[in-house]
């Protein structure tokens, strides 16, 4: 039996569909959620885990975009001090600075200064830092400053050519644990979240939607279609509706290299193509570099990083850093693709990373999603909703903004003096294990922890300080099912586990859930 309508229907357990339950939920809608997979398998957990406004973004005019998201990043910083941290970017001037037109501005530059030819000039990126750390009414993040390389340690692991550098801030976010606890926070008021739940058929049945499932049949009075990059493949094969609106599939590669530098502020590199590229410090011990632009023509499921993009990201990050980078120095490679809304733009790079948002009600209400970026998945999510409002005149007004995702209910001062109480109450634990559990549950950490006195109380070890303990808390409160749910989207653990200790963690947890 279908049993009684919900008021809302969300396909896609991505950051836009778990940011839609939790705002919904929380505005008083009762609301189901379905996602084929796990939650963030696709998109988002495969971005470069920034908040950032998009500095490039700039070059294309998309100041809208740009301000909301810049505004944004501390609005999520101060509700997630355990999984996001503000960030320092080192912006270095190229010894040979020169400039190739890749966007309205800039070729208006071009044609002005034709001595210009490939990377964009320092009065230029000056500007363009000017901008950022105006439009978005910065508050807590500390401003642009230029540097000396030659002085700063962040010049030493460059080429000695470089001397001069900008430095702006950013943020660093978990997305995949962005995801999993918008999702535990909107259980928590009220949403029912399926995983591993594929949506079949969806047709409208009078004022309500009738949503078949494999695992059932539900009733909606509003559809909302998140499937991210699968967007399209819902409304044409799913939904059958026409639809004028189109996707562009961009795929993003990104590789890990052993840590190349021993600071914690990140690098932001131009390209002689006009790309740009980040090196970000990545769990301690590694180096995320990252990202590639390139059209994605094949089927979204598991995308990979190719031969190709592998070796285009080592020869970008190596006309910067002093030692080559070879992919040698991999240890992991992931790409997502990002579902862009189709503005006929003539390359990847220049697609609008803006969200595009389709409400068709004709009968009950069906909204499309068209892209986005995960700094401005809650604002996307408060779009929605106004877009829905006229369907839903009991629905609250706006909430999220500043309300804390479970285990953030501290200010990000803080985060030092709880990973320290942490190892004071519980003596077993090594600084860099407390560090690891604070910066991934926050204040939930005491709650996983209980009432051990040992690490032995936790449970089987698996490796690297996951523990039994640890695990079953993923399984009961935030929906892991597999080996791969836990190290690569709930935890990083991956890249410090054997594959033995991955298959006993496998075999663990098919134990577990089968009691």
């Amino acid at each position: 039996m279908a049993g009684n309508p919900v008021d809302l229907f969300i396909i896609g357990g991505g950051v836009n569909g778990c940011g839609i339950a939790r705002d919904a939920a929380g505005r008083g809608l009762s609301v189901t959620l379905a996602e084929k997979g796990d939650l963030a398998q696709g998109t988002s957990s495969a971005s470069t885990k920034l908040f950032h406004g998009g500095l490039r973004y700039l070059e294309y005019l998309e100041l809208r975009l740009v301000h909301e998201a810049l505004a944004e990043r501390e609005v999520l910083l101060k509700a997630m001090p355990h999984i996001a941290r503000p960030m320092r970017f080192v912006l270095p001037l190229h010894p040979q600075m020169r400039f190739e037109p890749t966007s309205p501005v800039s070729r208006l530059a071009g044609l002005a200064m034709p001595w210009l030819r490939g990377r964009r000039p320092g009065w230029m990126i000056r500007a363009g830092l000017f901008l950022y750390d105006h439009l978005g009414g910065r508050r807590l993040l500390p401003g642009t400053r230029a540097l000396d390389l030659r002085r700063d340690p962040a010049g030493r692991e460059l080429k000695a050519d470089f001397a001069h550098a900008y430095e702006y801030s950013d943020c660093w976010v978990d997305d995949a644990r962005l995801v999993v606890l918008n999702a535990r926070d909107a259980r928590a008021r009220g949403a029912t979240i399926l995983t591993r739940c594929k949506v079949l058929e969806a047709h409208r049945e009078g004022d309500l939607w009738r949503i078949e499932t494999d695992a059932g049949t539900h009733l909606s009075r509003a559809l909302i279609n998140a499937a991210g990059p699968w967007v399209g493949e819902v409304i044409r094969d799913t939904i059958h509706i026409p639809s004028r609106d189109g996707v562009r599939l961009v795929r993003g590669s990104h590789i890990v290299t052993r840590k190349l530098f021993d600071h914690e502020r990140a690098y932001f590199f131009q390209g002689r193509d006009g790309r740009i590229c980040f090196a970000i410090p990545f769990e301690c011990d590694f180096t995320l570099i990252g990202t590639t632009d390139q059209d994605h023509l094949g089927a979204p499921d598991a995308p990979v990083c190719t031969e190709a993009e592998q070796e285009y990201l080592c020869a970008f990050a190596s006309e910067y850093f002093a030692r080559p980078v070879t992919q040698a120095d991999i240890v992991w490679t992931f790409s997502g693709v990002r579902p862009l809304y189709d503005d006929g733009a003539s390359s990847a790079t220049a697609a609008t990373r803006d969200y595009v948002l389709r409400l068709d009600d004709r009968g009950a209400p069906l909204l499309n999603i068209f892209g986005g970026k995960i700094t401005t998945y809650r604002r996307l999510a408060q779009a929605a909703l106004a877009a829905l409002a006229p369907s839903f005149p009991q629905m609250t007004g706006d909430w999220t903004a500043g309300v804390p995702l479970p285990g953030g209910d501290f200010s990000a001062p803080k985060v030092a003096a709880l990973r320290e109480a942490l190892c004071g109450d519980y003596p077993f634990l090594t600084m860099p294990w407390a560090a690891r559990l604070v910066r991934t549950y926050g204040t939930e950490a005491r709650t996983i922890l209980g009432r051990a006195t040992s690490a032995a109380d936790l449970g089987r070890d698996f490796g690297a300080t996951l523990t039994e303990t640890e695990i079953l808390w993923q399984i009961k409160k935030e929906w892991a099912r597999t080996a791969e749910d836990v190290l690569w989207r709930r935890t990083k653990l991956g890249l410090r586990l054997t594959q033995d200790q991955t298959t006993a963690l496998a075999a663990f947890m098919a134990e577990a859930q089968a009691r």
